[in-house]
């Protein structure tokens, strides 16, 4: 019952996340990489402004599935004020546990450590990726725009 109880919650805040997502929009002059999952149609652009190494300001738009919007609200909640290196390892967190891969840094994550149970449904790994994979790409490009398709990966 408790276990029921708490999936419930866990829903509940990965709905919240897909309906009022949080950083929704976009920055006019930050970084912008846009990319998209042609399996299932989901698309972002994601901007980001940084300070020195820190991401002072993101924002993220375009549609997707409840669980892609979700994550990309997760995602701006977890890395807002962190460093780039910080950034990339919350990503790599994410990915490895989305994978099944979970371990005690996935508290790190925040809300998007909710997400774990994607591991059970292989089909829907790229859509809590997309944005954390977007991340990724305006870090490494340190303030070129991209468009980049998710097929490949």
């Amino acid at each position: 019952m408790a276990l029921s109880k708490l999936d419930n919650l866990y829903r509940q805040v990965i709905l919240d996340h897909s309906g009022h997502p949080h950083h929704r929009g976009e920055l006019l002059d930050g970084t912008t990489v846009d990319l998209n999952n042609p399996t299932c149609g989901d698309v972002i652009k994601l901007s980001l402004k940084l300070d020195g190494d820190t991401i002072s300001d993101i924002a993220f738009d375009g549609s997707g599935c409840s669980i892609s919007t979700a994550s990309a609200s997760m995602m701006t909640d977890a890395v807002i004020g962190k460093s780039s290196s910080e950034a990339l390892e919350l990503a790599e967190i994410f990915s490895e546990m989305v994978q099944g891969q979970a371990d005690n840094r996935q508290k790190q994550l925040g809300d998007a450590a909710l997400l774990s149970g994607v591991a059970k449904f292989p089909q829907r790994i790229k859509c809590s990726t997309l944005a954390w994979n977007a991340l990724k790409k305006a870090l490494e490009n340190n303030g070129s725009a991209e468009v980049a398709n998710l097929s490949g990966h």
